[in-house]
């Protein structure tokens, strides 16, 4: 069954391994942030270092496995139209808005969103770590300077991951108006048995 994440909103829900998780980009060029927790310890959740570490890879795709804290694989990423993710940048925040847009209303994020719907699990915002950020495109320049440019994910894109350990996932329809090349759109996601 296709579950449905409102624009600039989020939901968390268990994961339990060996179901696969299909995130989907419905109507194109709208970004997803992704966190994962371990169901029975929720101090120990996804990790962009250890990931980065030991994936020896700054590009995660199709054969690639998300990292925790613990150095325990929490994903695999099974199948992905898209190919371009970012695993660097913190998710949105109040602060975000204030800092790169202080001429639009102030959005709690997926920060806040994250935060509200984790808090039922036990997770607190400071557990909150860099997420996942999925169909997000930012390119790092010979420089290494980073930019956020609009998402390379077409209409139906998707990326396809299966749990590895029990989880509790944190998943959202990104507010970042960068992020998402300027508007806002819902994100599809569907649990796999």
């Amino acid at each position: 069954m296709t579950e449905i994440i409102a624009p600039r909103s989020g939901t968390a829900f268990t994961l339990e391994r060996g179901q696969l998780l299909k995130v989907i980009d419905p109507e194109g060029t709208q970004v997803s942030d992704l966190l994962a927790f371990a169901a029975d310890d929720v101090r120990e959740a996804l990790s962009n270092g250890r990931t980065f570490d030991y994936e020896e890879t700054l590009r995660m795709g199709a054969g690639n496995r998300l990292w925790s804290n613990r150095s325990q694989i929490m994903l695999s990423i099974i199948e992905d139209t898209v190919g371009t993710h970012d695993f660097l940048l913190t998710p949105c925040s109040e602060a975000t808005f204030r800092h790169f847009y202080p001429e639009e209303p102030v959005h709690r994020g997926c920060f806040g969103n994250l935060a509200e719907a984790l808090a039922p699990f036990g997770i607190e915002p400071d557990q909150i770590p860099c997420a996942f950020n999925v169909f997000m495109n930012v390119p790092v320049t010979p420089d290494g300077k980073l930019r956020v440019d609009p998402p390379v994910s077409m209409p139906g894109d998707y990326i396809r991951l299966r749990a590895e350990m029990d989880l509790i996932i944190g998943l959202t329809a990104c507010s970042a108006y960068a992020s998402n090349g300027g508007s806002f759109k819902p994100i599809h996601y569907e649990i796999e048995k």
